[in-house]
């Protein structure tokens, strides 16, 4: 079966919004089409789970997936980073052949 991880700080940022916000610790990651190069990434908090969601849970934080963008996402892990240029979640995908500056879009 295929998989997508959310690493531990990933899950600890996830935990913290959803904490704020009074709403569940659960993260979704869509791949839409557009962005500069092709595919881009969307994050969104949840509240509930569809049909076909793929689920995988890190410190008690949850990631849910679709069955269409997990075709793209196979085999990624979801990060978060923070840094001099500032704090963002992060995909990292194997099966993106290239990706745009920002990060936030990609290629197969």
């Amino acid at each position: 079966m295929a998989s997508v991880t959310l690493s531990s700080s990933a899950a600890e940022r996830v935990a913290t919004i959803a904490a704020r916000q009074g709403a569940p610790a659960m993260l979704r990651l869509s791949v839409e089409g557009g962005g500069c190069a092709g595919f881009q990434y969307k994050f969104g908090l949840e509240t509930a789970l569809e049909d076909d969601d793929i689920v995988t849970e890190t410190d008690g934080v949850k990631l849910i997936v679709d069955m269409v963008s997990l075709d793209l996402l196979d085999g990624s892990e979801v990060d978060f980073v923070s840094n001099l240029g500032g704090a963002s979640f992060q995909v990292k995908n194997p099966q993106a052949a290239s990706g745009c500056g920002c990060g936030t879009s990609f290629s197969v």
